[in-house]
């Protein structure tokens, strides 16, 4: 088979699986079936549409229960939520943090925001995230231990941290990260943002590292417009996120006092109201996305060429994006492919760009990331809402 008569199977066989009728299907867009009328009526009646109201305590409380943590602190969008993350782990100036080169750039901005340094690192094909066994022999060549801390023979600055992220809702293999951060004495903090719903081993993603930060984006599983959340199991941190994301503002009645350079990261109760609404749903919505998986794995199962990628073993995955990857021999196909998809208005996309390769941090330190560039040619990402079924 050619690469245009792959390419139009490939069309082909999306267009089977998706609803007729449409003259565009999103990537992901949101679904709104239940209260959000309701409770977002409530907030214009009351008047209580800013960032103080009964809704973001709610939506606090409901994260919290969903991901299995002891509390989350409601901000403005996933990024916030990964900075405030990076700032509890006391990722300081010219810090090091490890991250996988294959992310959307939110992640190593947010490292950027502390002040701090990408330090880019390579991912598994299992996962398609950060690959713990690699870094591990990575690390083991490029660091040594001073005074309790990791630091990179090469650079001389401290390693502080690394951050995982779960691509396309997709676990990270977390045992062997955890066991490693303890080695070499880095904070441990999850970029979930894709991976509400989305379990390791049983356990909620986000719930290993000190801190994580998930995203409600409008293209999320759920969203509240824009917004995101802190959730971690330590009170005190929890504390100190609420008090940093809220201009660090002293509780008075009147008085202006900020003992700390705070951020205006703060949820409004407006879209903490929208998010209440969709967590109510949740439950139907991962059904619906897993359903759709199975659809696109059974529609590809019999085409040579090609792959829907599937959950690790270990985890339970929301799919929030589904992937198909191409063997090598069809990686020329992929333009062709997304070319052809979006003029038929199926909205396909391929992954981002290694951030590696972007000129605003091709200065980083990085290791070799052999499977990361493997798959930039080959990943493309297919219509993945729960309103395709």
């Amino acid at each position: 088979m050619n690469i245009e008569e792959f390419s139009t199977n490939v069309v082909s066989r999306l267009k089977s699986n998706l609803p007729e009728g449409r003259e565009f299907i999103a990537l992901h867009e949101p679904t709104f079936e239940g209260n959000e009328w309701n409770y977002l009526k409530e907030c214009l009646d009351s008047g209580w549409v800013s960032s103080v109201g009964k809704y973001v305590d709610l939506f606090e409380q409901k994260v919290s229960a969903f991901t299995g943590t002891n509390h989350a602190v409601a901000v403005m969008n996933g990024t916030a939520a990964l900075h405030i993350c990076l700032k509890l782990a006391d990722v300081q100036q010219q810090d090091e943090v490890l991250v996988p080169s294959l992310t959307f750039v939110a992640t190593a901005n947010a490292i950027s925001y502390c002040g701090a340094i990408p330090h880019f690192v390579d991912i598994s094909h299992q996962t398609l995230g950060l690959d713990p066994y690699v870094l591990s022999d990575y690390l083991e060549s490029i660091s040594e231990i001073r005074s309790g801390a990791c630091y990179n023979k090469k650079t001389g600055r401290r390693i502080k941290a690394v951050v995982p992220m779960h691509t396309f809702g997709h676990s990270v293999d977390l045992d062997p990260l955890v066991i490693l951060c303890e080695k070499y004495g880095l904070e441990l903090v999850e970029d979930a943002a894709e991976s509400l719903g989305s379990y390791y081993k049983g356990r909620h993603t986000g719930s290993f590292g000190r801190t994580a930060a998930i995203s409600f984006n409008g293209n999320k599983i759920i969203t509240t417009g824009g917004g995101g959340a802190i959730v971690t199991n330590d009170e005190s941190i929890a504390r100190k996120a609420k008090h940093l994301t809220t201009t660090s503002k002293i509780a008075h009645p009147w008085e202006y006092d900020h003992d700390h350079i705070g951020y205006n990261y703060r949820m409004p109760n407006i879209n903490a109201a929208l998010g209440c609404a969709q967590l109510e749903k949740l439950p139907e919505l991962l059904h619906k996305k897993r359903d759709l998986a199975a659809r696109y794995h059974i529609a590809f199962a019999d085409m040579d060429g090609i792959q829907v990628f599937r959950e690790p073993d270990f985890s339970s995955s929301n799919y929030w994006l589904n992937t198909l990857i191409l063997d090598r021999k069809y990686a020329a196909a992929r333009d062709i492919i997304l070319n052809d998809s979006n003029k038929n208005g199926i909205m396909t996309r391929p992954v981002w760009k290694l951030l590696h390769k972007l000129s605003i941090y091709e200065h980083c330190p990085k290791m070799n990331t052999p499977v990361a560039d493997d798959l930039e040619k080959r990943i493309i990402n297919i219509p993945s809402s729960a309103n395709c079924l």
